[in-house]
């Protein structure tokens, strides 16, 4: 015959054994009222062995439940345990490259005070009163302004294009450290950080597009102040008195 594996079952098991053997043996712990014997109660006995079985249970019990608690806290400790990873540093120098290149922006930088003022001046609508050499002054003034937006934006571009590797990098860790977090809290720091990588990503493309922005304003500045200061030398060259005059060119010294 087979036996429980379960301790309270085997319990009872063997109060029925227990029992039956009891049973089958009462008849013969008869003796005589004279002799002075201990009594054998088999009910009592087999109440005993219920007891002693229930007890076991709720012992069993109770262990079941505390292994379930200390469970339930690993998890806990896990969902709370903080990522061991940070790619802030390196996000925050990819920043910090890139700002540092937009400081670096050449004659005309990205200031509201500095852009009013050259385009009251190098800018502005030719004046009448400026001599031929002012004019021309003002019209390299304004080439070498396009020249160095043109740079500074390809500079920015080649900042822009350099960082790509490390964010490469710092992608791959984070998404690595993010399938596998071990807990709630890891995975959410993991996904916060990849956020931050797609804002410096973000800052990136803003550099680029207010650097080449930058560019194709002074070029396009530069052209409309040369048409303007086009029309001005014409209206000098075709001004009567003091345009051009006509007169008699010798070729040869004959």
């Amino acid at each position: 015959m087979s036996h429980p594996s379960n301790s309270p079952s085997r319990a009872l098991y063997l109060v029925a054994v227990l029992l039956s053997g009891a049973t089958a043996l009462a008849p013969a712990l008869t003796v005589p009222a004279a002799a002075q014997y201990v009594v054998y109660d088999p009910s009592n006995y087999a109440q005993n062995l219920l007891q002693a079985a229930r007890a076991l249970q709720q012992i069993q019990n109770q262990i079941t439940s505390l292994q379930n608690q200390a469970q339930m806290l690993l998890n806990q400790a896990r969902n709370l345990a903080s990522l061991p990873f940070s790619a802030l540093q390196q996000l925050q120098q990819s920043v910090q490259r890139t700002q540092q290149l937009l400081n670096q922006a050449q004659r005309i930088a990205y200031d509201v005070q500095t852009v009013d003022r050259a385009f009251q001046t190098s800018y502005g609508n030719a004046a009448l009163t400026a001599s031929d050499q002012q004019l021309v002054a003002q019209a390299k003034e304004r080439w070498q302004n396009t020249v160095a937006g043109l740079q500074d934006a390809m500079r920015v571009q080649a900042g822009v294009v350099g960082n790509i590797d490390s964010n490469r990098t710092q992608m791959s860790a984070l998404v690595g450290q993010s399938q596998g977090a071990t807990g709630a809290l890891q995975a959410a720091q993991a996904g916060n950080q990849l956020l931050a990588l797609q804002a410096q990503q973000l800052t990136d493309l803003t550099a680029l597009l207010a650097a080449n922005g930058r560019a194709q304003a002074l070029s396009e500045a530069e052209r409309a102040a040369a048409a303007d200061q086009g029309r001005e030398q014409r209206r000098r060259f075709l001004a009567p008195g003091t345009g051009y005059q006509p007169g008699n060119a010798r070729m040869f010294n004959n």
